[in-house]
């Protein structure tokens, strides 16, 4: 029983394991024969890699592979698999590595895998495969590993053991339990069991337990044997070939499964895994004499079962392997650049659902049962989550899949606490509320309040806060012990925020009934100056002014000229005694202004001024653009707000992001300060968007527009192989190839420039960018040492130059004509009358020469020859050619005092006239003799032969008795003796027979002469033979509802009637049967026929000699819709 390759799974070193079997190999074959190849096998390699290699085990090994392009159309195609159709390709990385190189001279690849440190799992058998276009060639070869000290044992276990684990091969893979262990222990040495004898003798419930005992990760393999061992095979009765051992066939293709069955009318059961199947459009169910088919149409893994055919108490089994394609990685993982504590989603997508998707961070393998990870799956979509990102999660992280893989880097950086609103120290009387806030970067971040070094603790009176941003700590009810210093410590960093909060003391002292109004500002708190107030946009200002006056003074607060009157409000005044409170709650930007209190009575008034300054987060950064891009960077500019939000600005922060993506990536922690920045880290050619945030004192601003997208690239490498092509008094032609790296930013063209020798001033050939690899400089000077150069341009700039290795003088050089009169023009050029002539002559010669025609010695006329001449070549043209045309035509080229000649004779020909003169010359017995003359007009070249027609003067129907006859005269044989003939002769040349023929002036009269016709008697065959049937009916087996026919053949003399039966029941003219005789085959059509149909027909043929009759069994089976799944 053949073992089946368990599924190839992504390990540390990389290389999947090959455990095919023989049984694997049959089932390979047998699919491949299924498909038509169209490639053809060719001998393209010059080097192959050796056939047998043994490698020690953790030392490196490489293979080298050679293949000849020389006779190739386009690159060939290399791949390396192992096993079967295992592509290494897509597990290149620290464990397997390729290498491709190509000779330019020599037309030669070279292709190179190397396995670092070679492990057990690396043995088995690899094929190296090359394809171009039509042409296809492979090499196999295989690897043993040996252990430097390990000791030898011959288990058959080891067949079950995963090859690809390492140290792990002995370890299960079924449960998370297993995988504890990580390392092979020492074990005692015991004596040896046979474990199968174990298995056999053991409950089915036991074998999971004694698998992993004895190190079988293979349980499905194990059980398949375990049933084989079981099992007694018994020689078939019933089969004559049984299905083969098992079939391998890709997902999506289909597979065909036949046996051979003893008896050719035996009726047979499909079975899958120990169910029967039913005929469908998926299973497709035939019998063809004695062989029996089942076709499984676009399999899929449903389908990889156990297959039986049954007849009756026996049958035949296999088993069928699906094979799923390899599942690629649509989209790619991105980069992460963030702080400590922050969430990180690594994604892809796959282009299957349901996809095994294996992550790993540098060289370890994630598993499910790390708490530190967590895995999503949504549809295609497949996500690695880090909750809380910390300073060790820095590095690559991985995701695999059986045919892709993708890498994405993330950057922890340590978090920094920024201080957005400090503590202000406060001032307050007794019984009153004192209130200390900050605002720090994060909103996370908790942390203690302390007073005079000791911590506070909260109380009914004392309550401390935490909302967002911001932390507060309230005092109701303040008491003179309360003043002291306070501190804000947040948990975890190394800062602290400081105040202080003053008690202020009621004095009361006698004052006079009459006491001018006086106004008693504070001048601690929110005042950064005497008479100026500071408040951050959002936050609340209430401003409590203390007042003396007896009586009690009347408080007026005014803005500008405005009075401000109102009691309730955003903006409005509270009275107390001895106290007028002014209050804006949510501070705004038209807030900020002159602010006047006047305090009036009858003793007097005082009047105080002072500013309130908002001050807020400034505005978004403007015009965000790149100016300039690099391979792996970009320049980025910017210009600062409108508005700074009343506070200097401290700097900036940037984030940029792929095109089409929403995850932004922070460029920078510490705040940058010019407003130009260079982006370093981008991949060439994915465009990128950027976006910028402003820093004060108070926060960060709301993100700048995006930047237009931009494209880091790099300009092309220098042009290869500049040469000049030619040279004149004023002009030099140059050529070149094109950059051998372009980018991703293309080539938009070329910027020839040119220099004399010894200056330093490169002048620009061309204007406009030149597309084409090839440029004529002119306007040169005659006798000039020029330096020339090229440049390639694309929309990272110039590229370096390509330069010639020496000046160039700018002289012509004079050579000689020279007329290159191609092979055909050499003999006599024969054209048909108005064919068209167009001939090139090439030629060559310094400076251009001049090119002149002549026919027979005088020049060509224009108007019946077209002539156009070139610097290189002539044509000479004639659209429709006549006699006349014909001649000896000579091209003349001259330079100065030399020239050059080549003749061409061109004879133009059509078909000749009649012989002249035709008659017969003499008559004798069954024979004439003719002779005539040749023709007058031969139409311009040599009659190659006639062709002679007889005619009889009864019937008058033309006859060809000779063809091609070379001599003006034949003789006609085999006349009939008493008539009377006439002939006719067509002239034959080149251009094939003349229009009319030349009739002849006389005739040939055979006259008749005594003989005597003595026929021999006649006897007819007799042909008459009963009926005989020479091909008899086939049983058959049809789907109800779709036309079918049966046939057989008959002979017989006379003509047999021809009688169908059904049943034994003669068929009589019912529309639903058709009988049709041709030449013996006969053949019945059934229309739609119904199960009703079904049964024995009988075809029977009768003549006076006898009859003959065959029958057949018609099977009409009921279609069954396939299942919806």
């Amino acid at each position: 029983m053949p073992e089946p390759v368990p599924e190839a799974k992504p390990a540390e070193d990389g290389l999947p394991a090959d455990g095919g079997s023989e049984a694997d190999d049959d089932a390979e074959k047998n699919a491949a024969g299924q498909e038509n190849q169209s490639t053809s096998l060719s001998g393209l390699f010059v080097e192959k890699p050796a056939e047998n290699v043994v490698a020690v085990a953790g030392s490196d090994v490489t293979f080298v592979a050679k293949v000849d392009a020389s006779t190739l159309t386009r690159k060939p195609t290399m791949k390396w698999l192992k096993g079967k159709w295992l592509d290494l390709c897509s597990k290149a990385g620290k464990h397997l590595q390729f290498k491709e190189t190509y000779d330019r001279n020599t037309k030669i690849y070279t292709y190179e895998m190397k396995i670092i440190k070679v492990v057990a799992g690396d043995a088995g058998g690899y094929r190296c495969e090359v394809t171009a276009k039509d042409k296809c060639d492979s090499s196999t070869f295989e690897i043993s590993v040996e252990a430097a000290q390990q000791e030898n044992q011959a288990d058959i276990l080891s067949a079950f053991k995963r090859a690809d684990a390492g140290e792990d091969e002995g370890d299960l893979d079924f449960s998370a339990l297993l995988k504890a262990t990580k390392k092979k222990k020492k074990q005692k040495e015991e004596p040896e069991i046979d474990v199968w004898e174990l298995l056999k003798n053991a409950h089915p419930s036991e074998y999971e337990k004694i698998a992993f005992q004895y190190g079988i990760t293979d349980l499905r393999g194990m059980l398949k044997r375990l049933k084989k061992m079981k099992e007694v095979q018994k020689p078939s009765e019933a089969f004559l070939k049984r299905l083969e051992t098992c079939y391998s066939v890709e997902k999506g293709k289909k597979i065909v499964m036949s046996c051979e069955v003893l008896d050719p009318n035996v009726q047979v059961k499909w079975l899958k895994n120990g169910q029967e199947i039913k005929p469908s459009a998926k299973y497709v169910m035939e019998a063809n004499g004695n062989i029996r088919t089942l076709t499984i149409n676009k399999s899929n893994l449903s389908d990889d079962a156990a297959y039986e055919c049954v007849v009756g108490e026996d049958k035949c089994s296999t088993e069928v392997y699906v094979k799923e394609p390899p599942i690629t990685i649509t989209k790619l993982m991105d980069d992460y650049h963030v702080v400590v504590g922050e969430r990180v989603e690594f994604e892809i997508e796959v282009s299957e659902e349901g996809a095994h998707v294996m992550w790993s961070f540098e060289d370890q393998e994630i598993t499910k049962d790390s708490s530190k990870f967590r895995f999503k799956k949504d549809g295609k979509k497949h996500t690695l989550i880090i909750q809380e990102a910390t300073l060790d999660d820095a590095g690559m992280y991985h995701a695999w899949t059986n045919g892709g893989h993708t890498k994405g880097e993330l950057e922890v950086e340590e978090k920094e606490l920024e201080v957005l609103q400090d503590i202000a120290d406060l001032t307050v009387r007794a019984t009153d509320q004192a209130v200390f806030k900050c605002e720090v970067s994060d909103d996370k971040v908790t942390g203690k309040w302390f007073k005079d070094g000791v911590e506070v603790l909260p109380s009914e009176r004392i309550k401390m806060t935490h909302t967002g941003r911001f932390h507060r700590l309230i005092i109701d009810d303040v008491k003179p012990e309360d003043a002291g210093d306070y501190t804000f410590v947040p948990d975890g960093y190394a800062l602290s925020l400081s105040a202080k909060l003053n008690f202020l003391e009621i004095k009361i002292d006698y004052v006079p009934r009459q006491d001018p109004p006086k106004i008693h500002l504070d001048t601690t708190g929110n005042m950064v100056s005497q008479n100026t107030i500071i408040v951050v946009a959002g936050n609340k200002l209430r401003l409590d002014v203390e007042i003396t006056g007896e009586p009690a003074p009347t408080v007026v607060w005014s803005k500008g000229e405005q009075a401000v009157v109102a009691t309730e409000g955003r903006v409005r005044v509270e009275s107390r005694k001895d106290m007028s409170c002014f209050v804006i709650e949510g501070a705004e930007r038209n807030d900020e202004g002159n602010y006047t209190i006047c305090v009036t009575n009858p003793a007097g008034e005082d009047k105080a001024m002072l500013f309130i300054k908002i001050v807020d987060v400034p505005d978004p950064p403007e015009n965000v653009k790149c100016t300039g891009v690099g391979e792996d960077c970009a320049t980025i500019v910017w210009e600062p707000p409108k508005f700074d939000g009343g506070a200097p600005i401290k700097g900036y922060l940037m984030e940029r992001k792929k095109k089409g993506s929403s995850r932004w990536t922070k460029l920078n922690f510490d705040v940058y300060e010019p407003t130009t920045y260079e982006a370093k880290r981008m991949i060439e050619g994915i465009l990128y968007e950027m976006r910028v945030f402003a820093v004060n004192s108070i926060g960060l601003s709301q993100p700048s527009l995006n930047s237009k997208p931009f494209m880091p690239i790099a300009p092309t490498s220098e042009p290869t192989r500049l040469t000049v092509h030619d040279v004149t008094d004023s002009t030099c032609s140059l050529r070149w190839l094109a950059p051998e790296k372009i980018g991703a930013g293309g080539l938009d063209g070329y910027v020839i420039e040119y220099c004399k020798e010894g200056g330093t001033e490169w002048v620009a050939a061309n204007t406009d960018l030149w597309e084409k690899q090839g440029f004529v400089v002119r306007g040169l000077p005659v006798g000039e040492k020029i330096n020339f150069r090229v440049v390639a341009v694309n929309i990272a700039g110039r590229s370096p130059p390509a330069t010639l290795s020496q000046p160039v003088t700018i002289r012509e050089v004079v050579e000689h004509p020279k007329i290159r009169l191609p092979r055909e023009l050499r003999t006599k050029y024969i054209r048909k009358v108005g064919e068209k002539i167009n001939l090139t002559i090439p030629f060559q010669g310094k400076p251009h020469p001049v090119a002149t025609w002549l026919k027979d010695g005088q020049p060509v006329d224009p108007k019946m020859v077209n002539v156009r001449n070139t610097n290189v070549d002539s044509i000479f043209f004639i659209r429709s050619a006549e006699r006349e045309h014909s001649g000896t035509y000579e091209l003349v080229l001259k330079i100065e005092n030399m020239e050059d000649r080549a003749a061409i004779n061109i004879r133009i020909i059509e078909k000749a006239g009649p012989p002249v003169n035709v008659r017969v010359t003499d008559v004798w017995g069954f024979n004439a003799a003719l002779e005539w003359e040749p023709p007058k007009d031969d139409g311009n070249c040599e009659v190659t032969g006639y062709t002679i027609q007889k005619a009889d003067m009864k019937t008058k129907e033309w006859f060809t008795v000779y063809e091609h006859n070379r001599r003006t005269n034949c003789t006609v044989s085999d006349l009939i003796m008493g008539n009377e003939y006439m002939f006719r002769v067509y002239s034959e040349n080149l251009c094939g027979l003349s229009e009319e023929p030349r009739m002849s002036k006389n005739t040939a009269v055979i006259p008749k002469t005594g003989l005597e016709l003595k026929q021999a008697a006649f006897k007819e065959k007799d042909m008459a033979c009963p009926p005989k049937f020479t091909q008899p009916l086939v049983d058959r087996s049809v789907v109800a509802g779709y036309s079918t026919a049966i046939s057989c053949s008959v002979r017989g003399f006379p003509k047999p009637k021809i009688v169908w039966m059904k049943n034994k029941m003669i068929i009589g003219e019912d529309p639903k049967f058709l009988m049709q005789n041709n030449q013996g085959v006969l053949t019945l059509n059934i229309r739609k026929p119904s199960t009703f149909d079904a049964g024995k027909y009988c075809c029977m043929a009768v003549n006076d000699l006898g009859q003959d009759a065959v029958e057949c069994k018609l099977d009409v089976r009921v279609a069954i819709e396939p299942e919806n799944k």
